[in-house]
């Protein structure tokens, strides 16, 4: 690794970075939606409990091999398992799933782009609610303006991730994530207060547990996974920037994970009480945010203004969660193939850029194309998100359980630790709990996903 990679430069740097990258388009887009198709209140139990039980366990394992190793996960991998090649594809297997994430990701950003660009010149001011719903489907029909915008993001992206991490998403973290959450939490009391918004809260609140099957705990745990960034290589390579000596991995994690956490469930507490009010439905899937928001901005006073505040804010969501995507591949590239940073980035965000086009596509003229029933965007979703993290995030749990070996996993995740520490109490979890629950969610819900 080059002897001249960055370290971050505080504790609340690290945090709010990593936190960056975790809270994005995963909680502000992706849960609302998975939480709709999912049943509401039975979904977001069953998340709240992976989140715990797996979801931090995993991302600190993660972090603490990154530090373990100040390499990346490849090479990082290589490191640590010495000459058991098997282990050895985890950093593969991260790899690969944060490049096919990065590419509907891409895609993601560009709408939210666009949407904040047409509030800022007054397009929807003079639309119906009834003509806002059917602006999405207008603007995903037209891909030659979703990969305008997609190019126009990969050239900022590669101005800001070529100057480095602490120079760029360190310090914008530190600006927009707090104002987004105070922004979410206002519109959220807001959203509640509208006629027939109680029902969309008491569904969102109250699980109906005959809902519970394979397919939502494997949404659910892909969701863990996508949302908090488990197993996406990104958490690995920030790991790689921590020091030794003096960062707290545990009380770190916990932090970011309860933020990143807190910002789901606040979206959904904005979104599904404005649903029902508006008397839209909550399984619309990926264009809900686009449809729910923009319709409820049509419903208050200086909307147009604050529809432009939130999808802006929105949109340094997504960036800086793709700005640690890209990082992450970008760091992989350097550690691997010792290029230098500007090649890295370049040759990253082409790739972005290329693996963008199937799922911009699959909305418009490739719409007819299927894989296991699915189109290209929802596939790609699919096959990283309900199959590759999981997959990853058990391999991690098994090198952490049976190769690191639990006494040298809590000894190195407690060096510089605070209050939170590592202690026995993980070990049933580490060893037995969190291998055998990952396992059985992937084999069931891959019996439930397979096609007939």
């Amino acid at each position: 690794m080059d002897v001249n990679r960055e370290n971050w430069g505080s504790k609340f740097g690290f945090i709010m970075a990593t936190a960056g990258f975790a809270i994005g388009m995963g909680n502000i887009w992706r849960f609302p939606y998975i939480v709709g198709e999912g049943g509401g209140g039975a979904f977001l139990l069953v998340y709240i409990i992976l989140t715990l039980v797996i979801g931090i366990p995993l991302l600190t394992t993660e972090v603490g091999l990154g530090r373990k190793s100040q390499l990346t996960p490849i090479a990082g991998m290589k490191a640590l398992a010495g000459g058991k090649k098997f282990w050895h594809s985890i950093g593969w297997i991260e790899s690969i799933a944060a490049l096919i994430i990065m590419g509907y990701y891409l895609m993601i950003i560009a709408w939210v782009a666009v949407y904040c660009v047409e509030y800022m010149t007054g397009k929807f001011a003079v639309m119906s609610p009834e003509e806002v719903s059917t602006n999405f489907d207008e603007l995903v029909g037209k891909p030659k303006i979703v990969f305008a915008y997609s190019l126009g993001i990969s050239v900022m992206l590669f101005f800001i991730v070529g100057r480095g991490l602490q120079k760029g998403v360190e310090l914008v973290s530190k600006i927009f994530m707090p104002l987004l959450l105070v922004f979410f939490i206002i519109l959220a009391i807001w959203a509640n207060t509208l006629e027939g918004s109680f029902e969309g809260l008491s569904w969102y609140l109250t699980p109906d547990f005959s809902k519970i099957n394979g397919a939502v705990i494997l949404a659910a745990l892909g969701q863990v996974f996508f949302s908090i960034g488990v197993g996406l290589a990104a958490g690995f390579v920030f790991g790689g920037y921590l020091n030794k000596e003096n960062s707290d991995v545990p009380g770190s994690v916990m932090m970011v994970v309860g933020f990143d956490t807190g910002i789901a469930i606040i979206a959904g507490l904005l979104i599904f009480p404005a649903l029902f009010a508006f008397g839209l439905e909550p399984n619309s899937g990926a264009g809900l945010l686009f449809v729910t928001m923009a319709t409820l901005f049509t419903k208050v006073p200086l909307g147009n203004f604050l529809g432009t505040v939130f999808f802006f804010l929105v949109f340094i969501a997504g960036l800086t969660s793709i700005i640690g995507l890209v990082e992450g591949i970008t760091a992989t590239l350097m550690d691997s193939k010792k290029w230098s940073r500007s090649k890295a980035v370049l040759v990253t965000l082409v790739a972005t850029f290329i693996l963008s086009i199937p799922s911009i596509l699959s909305f418009s003229s490739w719409s007819h194309i299927k894989i296991l029933g699915k189109d290209l965007f929802n596939f790609a979703d699919f096959i990283s998100g309900s199959i590759m993290l999981p997959l990853g995030g058990l391999l991690l749990s098994l090198f952490a359980a049976y190769v690191w070996g639990f006494d040298k996993f809590k000894e190195e995740i407690n060096l510089g630790a605070g209050k939170i520490k590592v202690t026995n109490f993980w070990k049933p979890f580490v060893l037995v709990i969190i291998p055998i629950v990952i396992f059985i969610i992937l084999i069931n819900g891959l019996a439930g996903a397979a096609p007939g």
